[in-house]
């Protein structure tokens, strides 16, 4: 368990960090694009057509918001974060059918784009981005939804390097002074093959897209590597749940299970489901057994924890 003192110096750090993040900004007269023409919606969410709206000033700070044709609102909220190695060769629309299957369920989803790396992304800007876009929940979100979410009750879901930026998030908004002043409450946070020890990754898996997130190996960045793993960052006090392949040849499944078990010592309540026969992408297709797993759980957590 992360003691109280390192705990604030993390938050103090982070706090620095996003002071720095902001005085880059500012001081930037042009940002280069590395993505498609997004265009942006000017009108109001509907029921089963997803709506794309921005966060943030930069091109890739903005998210699809899909509305339910079920249910009675306010909507509980499942925000939806993609992965790809945090890298620029993925979108949102590669889970853009999840958000839709959960929708379809009688969930608001909110499936969020970020700055990534060989883009403008990395470190710290790619996290900050995340926490940005769930943070948006309570203002242009809820605005542009018609105030139809129920912000008190948001579950993360992630896959992959989006299983990392969603533990992470959980930790960032849930404790503390945090929790106090948030408008949003975060339930659960569902995490498919997910990498969330990143030291463990690097030094056991070589996983060169760790280093290209942070900028280096653990020896290089310590603080970084401190920072940016959800691991050392219990507990987060919210339902976690880690599914995991256990063919997965890319994040392997011992990421999720020392999580799970730090998170129980921690006291968190937590579980891992092993998947047999599941490797690491099928998460995120719509129509496989991983993402019914997947689905089943995410749903759950909503109907259970109000």
């Amino acid at each position: 368990m992360v003691s109280g003192r390192i705990r604030r110096a993390w938050k103090l750090g982070l706090a620095t960090l996003l002071a720095v993040v902001a005085v880059i900004a500012g001081n930037t007269a042009t940002e280069p694009v590395f993505t498609a023409a997004v265009t942006l919606d000017t009108a109001p969410a509907v029921p089963g057509v997803p709506l794309r709206l921005a966060y943030g000033a930069s091109p890739d700070m903005f998210g699809d918001l899909y509305l339910p044709t079920t249910g009675a609102a306010p909507y509980p909220v499942v925000v939806l974060i993609h992965g790809g190695g945090w890298s620029q060769n993925r979108t949102l629309d590669h889970v853009g059918p999840l958000a839709a299957s959960l929708a379809q369920a009688g969930v608001a989803v909110w499936n969020i784009e970020y700055r990534r790396v060989n883009g403008v992304g990395g470190w710290p800007i790619t996290l900050t981005d995340v926490d940005d876009a769930v943070r948006s929940l309570a203002t242009v979100v809820n605005l542009r939804s018609g105030n139809r979410l129920d912000l008190q009750r948001v579950h993360l879901a992630g896959h992959s390097a989006g299983g990392q930026l969603a533990a992470w998030v959980a930790g960032r908004q849930t404790t503390g002074t945090e929790r106090a002043l948030n408008p949003i409450r975060i339930r659960s946070a569902t995490l498919m093959a997910g990498v969330l020890d990143l030291e463990f990754a690097v030094n056991n898996g070589r996983d060169g897209y760790v280093r290209k997130l942070l900028g280096g190996r653990p020896d290089d960045v310590p603080d970084r590597y401190r920072m940016a793993s959800p691991i050392a960052h219990l507990p987060v006090g919210v339902r976690i749940s880690a599914l995991h392949g256990d063919r997965d040849t890319v994040v392997a499944p011992a990421q999720s299970r020392r999580y799970v078990a730090a998170a129980q010592r921690a006291g968190e309540t937590a579980d891992l489901q092993i998947l047999d026969g599941i490797g690491h992408g099928e998460f995120a297709d719509a129509n496989s057994p991983a993402w019914a797993a997947a689905r089943k759980t995410i749903l759950e957590h909503v109907a259970t924890l109000r």
